[in-house]
């Protein structure tokens, strides 16, 4: 059976942030996942954890400045030394939070910069990220995003995550497979995951189009999910969809899309 983790980045957003945990317990998760920890003290992330029995899956780097439209600064030549501080800060919360992988953003590519230096950037701070994940025995993520809600995101491909993590060389070092960003970017879900899966160290979902949750949309979830036990799968799904009403109201699909 899947595992899913509610992502309280996009689910149970009517509520301030930290009274999601308890919302998410309420709701039957025994795991959450979320985008940043870094607004909050990680004390009080690990009591709403504790309180609820919950366990934390995932979490990103640091990745600029969010507000304003970063979504990611590794393939950022510019930036490094922002890179690799934000890399010792997440640590920190992972060992607090006791969540066991982190995920880095790329980023947007900056304009006027050779593939090859965005390549190259990338990699050496991926190389230095999993060296410093490797210390405290966290493992670190690549996701490739779809161009079409990030235009010129760097990292958009299964196959291009798998070349650069290969030149990485880091056996702590795996893709995160969202479900949605490859359905848009590529399609060929199930054969793509399975041929990958010693890559893939997470799975995310949310149903295409419309980013709603599973069953809204084009994505077959029912298949999806029985393929992903069928090939041994036994890592978390990642509920990172905005859902159509309230997150409450559209939950019912686990019931009927994951026997």
């Amino acid at each position: 059976m899947p595992r899913f983790a509610a992502n309280l980045s996009m689910l149970f957003t009517e509520h301030p942030f930290l009274d999601r945990f308890e919302r998410a317990a309420q709701a039957g998760f025994e795991a959450v996942e979320f985008l940043f920890p870094y607004a909050y003290p990680a004390e009080d992330i690990r009591q709403r954890l504790d309180a609820n029995g919950l366990t934390l899956v995932l979490h990103n780097l640091p990745a600029g400045d969010w507000d304003v439209g970063e979504r990611g600064i590794a393939c950022h030549p510019d930036r490094v030394s922002e890179f690799r501080e934000g890399v010792a800060q997440a640590i920190v919360y992972a060992k607090a939070l006791g969540v066991g992988q982190l995920n880095c953003l790329a980023g947007k590519a900056p304009p006027d910069v050779a593939d090859e230096v965005l390549r190259q950037t990338f990699v050496e701070n991926l190389r230095f990220a999993a060296a410093a994940l490797k210390k405290s025995s966290l493992r670190l993520l690549i996701e490739p995003i779809n161009t079409f809600d990030i235009p010129g995101f760097y990292l958009n491909r299964t196959a291009q995550a798998v070349s650069i993590l290969d030149e990485v060389g880091a056996d702590n070092a795996f893709v995160q497979y969202d479900i949605y960003h490859a359905q848009r970017m590529e399609g060929e879900l199930a054969a793509t995951v399975q041929k990958y899966l010693p890559r893939i160290a997470h799975v995310q979902l949310a149903d295409n189009p419309g980013r709603n949750e599973p069953g809204s949309g084009e994505i077959n979830y029912a298949f999806l999910f029985a393929h992903l036990d069928r090939i041994g799968y036994d890592g978390w799904i990642g509920c990172e969809y905005k859902p159509a009403t309230t997150t409450e109201a559209g939950l019912d699909w686990r019931q009927r899309l994951a026997r």
